[in-house]
């Protein structure tokens, strides 16, 4: 009996972990190795094929002296702010969805589509649509005030142009999320709420949303890692330009190691090793935050 027992113990502790080695033994090889191994090249000088040069932190103080870091910088800072906003839009299209109404099904489907396709075809959509020549928006603004605007060939509203295309498809994740998150809504909370007479904006603030944190923390993470990663849009509508105006630390971190002039490995590790850290403390806030309220619940 007793070894009947210690057999049953057995597979209840070590069963987990044999399914779990072969994620684990991947995500190691794959993710945490080359995040090592890409610190570790940032204190060298190399061009990718020649031997390395130890400079220690030479490419982190120049980074200190470059103004296209500082500018690629600022652009993610203004990624991130602006990015923020497809959780609240998400929130809101998911409410308006959560509804039995006629033809329910085909919003769903019209406002999930964005999701399903690719960055790249998110980016030419908007490249179309911002065009001076035939594209939608230039029109419109020509309509109402005389002129039109290149928006991907300003170096005022290129960034923000980019960012709106960005927002499209992120908006469209934040939805998913949050219908799902209303799915599991306890309705005996709601239901209570009601017998309380709340209604409308307290009882979205009081009784739903605080159902939805679990849904609102991923949300904050994948959009976070989505800002701070841009590179798909930036690489397919404007290339960084014009003038390097909408150039944000991804795409400054592949000029200047893997473009087709890029031969600065170390430099450009150093650009990734920063923005590795920015998403490190920014995900670390949010673990911190969530586990406090989870505490305190």
């Amino acid at each position: 009996m007793a070894g009947l027992n210690r057999k049953r113990w057995n597979q209840r502790t070590y069963a987990p972990w044999l399914f779990l080695a072969p994620g684990m033994l991947m995500f190691a090889v794959y993710v945490v190795f080359p995040i090592f191994q890409s610190i570790w090249i940032s204190f060298f000088e190399w061009d990718g094929l020649g031997p390395k040069t130890w400079v220690g932190l030479g490419n982190y103080v120049d980074l200190l002296d470059d103004e296209s870091f500082y500018k690629s910088l600022q652009n993610n800072l203004i990624w991130l702010v602006l990015y923020l906003l497809a959780i609240p839009a998400g929130l809101a299209v998911a409410l308006f969805l959560n509804q039995t109404v006629t033809g329910i099904r085909l919003y769903k489907s019209l406002f999930f589509f964005p999701f399903v396709i690719s960055q790249v075809v998110v980016g030419l959509i908007f490249s179309w649509f911002y065009a001076p020549d035939f594209g939608l928006l230039p029109k419109i603004i020509g309509f109402f005030t005389g002129s039109e605007v290149a928006v991907l060939a300003d170096e005022r509203y290129a960034t923000y142009g980019v960012i709106a295309a960005g927002l499209w498809p992120q908006i469209a994740y934040c939805m998913i999320l949050y219908l799902t998150g209303l799915n599991n809504i306890n309705p005996e909370q709601v239901e209570a709420a009601r017998m309380d007479n709340a209604k409308g904006w307290s009882m979205l603030w009081h009784i739903i949303i605080p159902q939805l944190r679990p849904a609102t923390f991923i949300a904050m993470v994948v959009t976070v890692i989505g800002a701070l990663r841009s590179f798909d849009l930036v690489s397919i509508m404007t290339v960084g330009g014009p003038y390097g105006s909408t150039r944000v630390l991804s795409y400054f971190m592949y000029e200047q190691a893997l473009s087709e002039y890029g031969v600065a490995m170390g430099y450009g590790a150093a650009i990734a090793t920063v923005l590795f850290a920015i998403m490190l403390v920014f995900i670390s806030i949010f673990i911190v935050r969530m586990l406090q309220q989870e505490r305190n619940a």
